[in-house]
């Protein structure tokens, strides 16, 4: 049909189709010469965890963060008020044995949170490599505190509840004792941890942040638990402290 009406015309189409082919050979060519991190990518509808604002994270490294925090903040609480006991010890006996039996629970796990994190540490698992370690000092601190803490209360309880009448002035010389170099530890370690502790013990008890990362449920059922257990074992510590106070005091 266009040799029909004009060879001129027939002759400017074949030239335009032929062009056009040139062109697409030349781009797939090209394409296929490009690097790979050279060419225009689509952007994925699917963004990093992180990016997406409100959606909840894998509990990890912050999640152990949030339930040592939480359980420091407790502590620190339970901690004063056995400090006041101490300023009066021969009215306030009764209250200082139950609080420090009431303390047992939470301070244990709290070593197990804080044991956690460091197994995980030097183990190699690449969330808490990231984080770090503590300052050097509090890392130093940490396992001294820990045997200074389980002394301590196994002591007092030792005093209170199964102790012979003949060992209680040796144990009561290490419960002292080792309170002096406890307390010495703890006033290092809640001064390096205070910050933190600030920052994220609240974080699973507000609506915006507890939803960021997974698992407040659970940290604050083990934080309710081990407050339960604790009240359990002061109240049946109780007999045992009366009958304390009579023969220690008379």
């Amino acid at each position: 049909m266009l040799w029909r009406r004009s060879p001129a015309t027939a002759l400017v189409a074949l030239r335009c189709t032929f062009s056009m082919l040139d062109d697409t050979r030349h781009r797939s060519t090209m394409a296929r010469r490009t690097p790979l991190h050279a060419r225009p990518r689509e952007r994925s509808r699917t963004t990093p965890e992180r990016g997406v604002r409100g959606r909840s994270r894998r509990p990890g490294v912050e999640g152990n963060t949030r339930l040592t925090s939480s359980l420091g903040a407790v502590l620190l609480v339970l901690l004063f008020l056995e400090g006041l006991t101490i300023v009066s010890i021969g009215s306030l006996l009764t209250p200082h044995i139950v609080i420090g039996v009431l303390l047992i629970p939470p301070v244990l796990l709290k070593i197990a949170s804080t044991s956690w994190r460091m197994v995980r540490y030097y183990m190699g698992h690449r969330e808490y490599r990231r984080k770090g370690p503590p300052a050097p000092l509090l890392r130093i601190l940490g396992p001294v505190i820990v045997v200074l803490t389980v002394v301590l209360l196994a002591s007092g309880v030792g005093l209170v509840v199964g102790a012979p009448t003949s060992w209680r002035p040796q144990l009561f010389t290490i419960h002292r004792a080792s309170f002096v170099l406890w307390f010495a530890a703890m006033a290092i370690h809640v001064l390096g941890h205070l910050v933190e502790t600030a920052r994220f013990a609240p974080r699973d008890f507000i609506p915006y942040t507890r939803r960021q990362v997974n698992g407040a449920s659970s940290r604050q059922w083990a934080l309710a638990a081990a407050l339960t257990l604790g009240v359990i074992a002061a109240f049946a510590v109780l007999p045992y402290a009366a009958n304390w106070r009579a023969s220690f005091f008379g």
